[in-house]
């Protein structure tokens, strides 16, 4: 079993969340083990605060070393080998192939912060690894905590309805996924396309092949850049982008 402790100021919040969807199923089903530890439980102020004014100035507070210190020990008590994760917008870019290494470790605390952050030296002394989930801010770590959950937890197995679904996804082989579509065959005046219609799985699966590049290459040249095309893949690139009158 897989267990997951977040450390938060708002355990409620993410509790709520784990109750949805694929999560949900998974902690219900007994695949995944989910709980919080509050910071402020651990707090020596009389009013339970973690957070404090930073040194050299400046607006916001930082959270304190301590607090978060005792938090993060509890939370590895009985699993010394867990592997701590700070949320943070300074972290590594969490990407798919992230997944597989962070479902290497059984057990996983994430750390999600909030103010203006975190004490410096509690990041370099208690956490193996900053994450960000995007080039963006939020206002706590909650938010992409449960999000690196949600990725994590869907290549736990049993965890979806079918196996393959997460194999499927966009970014697991490098490229966007494909376009889906579902029953009407027709509306408003839009059909599916005719070779999903046919019932030719080849004819099916190169078409899906041929719209991943062409979006990934379109859409996200970035992604692209780190593709190592094969000759039958640039084919398909090059068909894409006729059909689509891209030069």
């Amino acid at each position: 079993m897989m267990r997951i402790r977040i450390i938060t100021l708002f355990p409620e919040m993410v509790l709520n969340l784990a109750r949805f969807g694929v999560i949900g199923r998974a902690i219900e089903g007994g695949l995944v083990e989910l709980d919080t530890l509050n910071p402020s439980d651990y707090s020596t102020d009389p009013h339970g605060r973690v957070d404090d004014r930073p040194y050299g100035g400046g607006p916001g507070m930082v959270m304190r070393y301590e607090p978060l210190q005792k938090a993060i020990h509890q939370a590895r008590a009985n699993e010394p080998d867990s592997h701590v994760v700070c949320l943070s917008a300074q972290g590594k870019l969490f990407e798919q192939k992230d997944v597989a290494r962070l479902l290497a470790h059984t057990n996983l605390v994430l750390v999600a912060g909030r103010y203006e952050g975190i004490d410096e030296r509690l990041v370099e002394a208690e956490t193996d690894e900053e994450l960000s989930v995007g080039d963006f801010v939020v206002s706590g770590g909650e938010l992409p905590a449960m999000l690196l959950v949600d990725a994590l937890i869907r290549h736990v197995p049993g965890a979806l309805g079918h196996e393959e679904s997460a194999q499927q996804d966009s970014f697991v082989d490098g490229m966007l996924d494909c376009p889906h579509y579902t029953r009407p065959g027709k509306i408003d005046g839009r059909e599916v396309p005719e070779v999903l219609l046919q019932g030719d799985h080849q004819a099916i699966e190169r078409w899906r092949q041929k719209q991943a590049l062409g979006r990934t290459c379109l859409r996200r040249p970035d992604v692209f850049a780190k593709l190592d095309l094969s000759e039958e893949q640039k084919a398909l690139l090059e068909e894409y982008l006729q059909e689509h009158g891209i030069q």
